[in-house]
């Protein structure tokens, strides 16, 4: 007898549960679609390029740079684009002055056609410089004129001293290079305007639209607290002047009695560290600042230095050279806590007694900066006694405490006067050039320890090393110690060398480095010596497209002597 096979189900199936199933397939139908719908989304997103003006080709910043403005706009005046511009969000840039008619672009020309219902200007009338379409024909021109240059900010062009002139300012860094920062350059335009059509007749040298220079902010210099200024501060961080922009490196001014006996001094005196080379003045100076940072208190700095006979063109060690001169004091004044010493010792006597300020002195290198934290005097003066090496100042930064005071090197930079002039001459150049580095002088003499670098760097051998490594024809800038230029005569058959020394005036007696350091020296004029140079020839070596190195690419000296090569590269 056959049996009837047993119907099976599962729970899930069964009549009494319609409810649960319906709801089960209604959350798988809603979590797929949620699936898809974010898949979907993540790809667009991933794939989606919008049209950012930052980021497309110069030939489309500079159609962005002279479309035209709407209609709307056209009786507000006070609104003038700049380069900022180019960072406002593309919806409102692009579509309100690319679909703009009321004027039109010649190309050919570079010029600016206004229509005639518009064009009602008396031709005898000067130029309106904060007219957005010249300012717009500014930039163009100028974007257009300097292709090696990548833009960071235009500034509100100003009038010239010519009705038919307009000066703008913009700051920059060239496209390619190893050295980073901006640097400001302000140019004067002359632009002709005919019947309705606009033009750029010429643009004028370096530094030549002085009425757009940023002017120096009315600054006591007035501490009264001697905390870091904040305005610099960006993002974490502090921000780079540009090279060309005024300097404020006026000595700090206190302001009053109760700012001064408020804070908290460390100061160090004597020592051997004077007339020592500057890797080891900075070396000592920073361990000194770090140790200021460390305990919370102001450094009281002497704002004149001994610079070494290695770097005078006397040959002798020569006392009395300014801070200033080498190093950026503006940048360090707003970073960090310090004060001129001699304007301290006059107010420490002025109001010693009165305020009972103490002092507390240390003679020993070893005293940890940790057991001074607890000292709670007004001044703390470590001493250098006389013998060698216990009495440099660096001694105080070596053992276990250099694991607890940091130097700050990102609050030494070169003297921004220093950065003009490679600014200068790197803008007479274009910013187009290539650079070599040649080391002579000493090192080619001592054949000792460099048996072969004279022949490396003689102008056969160089000739014959640069030609797989630079074109013929191109603009290239030595820096080299050789006091005889002449020396790499040769070279000039396949190249276009260039010197420092064939920017002389940009140091001279008319020029503004040379006032700007006159200043500085109590109006005695300010020797342009070898470190200056030295700062310069380097600043300019890394701003070319290509750089070629003496001992890595002329010799296989040793940049130290012979047997040193390993022991530089560990």
């Amino acid at each position: 007898m056959l049996r009837r096979p047993v119907s099976y189900r599962t729970r899930s199936s069964r009549p009494e549960n319609p409810g649960k199933n319906s709801l089960h397939m209604i959350a798988n139908i809603c979590l797929t679609i949620f699936v898809i719908g974010a898949l979907v989304v993540t790809i667009i997103a991933a794939t989606y390029e919008p049209d950012d003006p930052l980021f497309q080709s110069p030939t489309k910043i500079t159609t962005f740079l002279t479309s035209i403005s709407n209609s709307t706009f056209q009786s507000n005046n006070t609104v003038s684009r700049t380069g900022e511009d180019l960072m406002a969000a593309k919806q409102t840039a692009l579509a309100t002055f690319g679909s703009g008619t009321d004027a039109a672009v010649t190309k050919e020309t570079n010029s600016y056609e206004t229509s005639s219902s518009e064009c009602e200007v008396d031709p005898k009338e000067p130029l309106d410089c904060k007219d957005p379409e010249v300012f717009q024909l500014m930039m163009q021109k100028a974007i257009e004129r300097f292709k090696d240059i990548h833009f960071n900010r235009f500034g509100k062009p100003t009038p010239g001293p010519e009705g038919n002139t307009c000066d703008m300012a913009w700051r920059f860094r060239p496209k390619q290079g190893k050295a980073t920062g901006f640097n400001k350059d302000y140019r004067r335009f002359v632009i002709n305007r005919d019947n309705c059509t606009l033009s750029v007749v010429s643009i004028g040298e370096y530094h030549s639209g002085v009425n757009a220079r940023k002017k120096k902010k009315k600054n006591k210099n007035k501490i009264p607290g001697y905390e870091p200024a904040s305005g610099l501060q960006d993002q974490g961080g502090f921000s780079l002047p540009a090279a060309g922009e005024m300097v404020n490196d006026s000595l700090p001014v206190v302001e009053s009695e109760r700012a001064f006996i408020h804070r908290k001094y460390l100061i160090y005196a004597g020592g051997a560290d004077r007339c020592k080379s500057m890797k080891h003045y900075l070396w000592s100076f920073l361990c000194a600042l770090g140790e200021a940072q460390y305990l919370k208190r102001t450094l009281v700095m002497d704002m004149t230095l001994c610079l070494s006979s290695v770097y005078t063109l006397s040959n002798q060690d020569e006392e009395g050279k300014d801070f200033r001169f080498y190093f950026d004091f503006e940048h360090l004044k707003q970073a960090a806590s310090v004060l001129d010493q001699d304007q301290f010792w006059q107010l420490w006597d002025k109001w010693q007694r009165k305020d009972k300020l103490s002092l507390y002195v240390v003679e020993d290198f070893r005293v940890s900066p940790k057991k001074l934290t607890e000292v709670k005097h007004s001044l703390i003066m470590r001493k250098f006694g006389f013998v060698e090496p216990d009495n440099f100042w660096y001694r105080v930064c070596e053992g276990e405490t250099g694991s607890v005071v940091q130097r700050p090197w990102d609050l030494i930079r070169k003297s921004r006067r220093l950065m003009d002039l490679v600014a200068a001459i790197g803008s007479k150049l274009n910013w187009d050039y290539d650079s070599v580095h040649i080391v002579r002088g000493e090192k080619a003499r001592n054949r000792d320890l460099w048996p072969n670098l004279a022949q490396d760097t003689s102008p056969d051998a160089l000739l014959s090393t640069l030609q797989n490594k630079i074109k013929d024809g191109r603009d290239v800038y030595i820096a080299t110690n050789e006091a005889e230029t002449s020396f790499f005569e040769p070279l000039k058959h396949k190249y276009t060398t260039h010197f420092l020394n064939d920017y002389k005036e940009l140091w001279d007696q008319s020029s503004e480095w040379y006032s700007d350091t006159a200043k500085l020296n109590n109006g005695a004029p300010v020797e342009f010596d070898d470190y200056m140079r030295a700062s310069v020839d380097a600043e300019l070596f890394l701003r070319g497209k290509k750089q070629i190195e003496t001992f890595n690419d002329l010799t296989n000296d040793c940049k130290d002597g012979v047997n040193t090569c390993n022991t530089a590269a560990i």
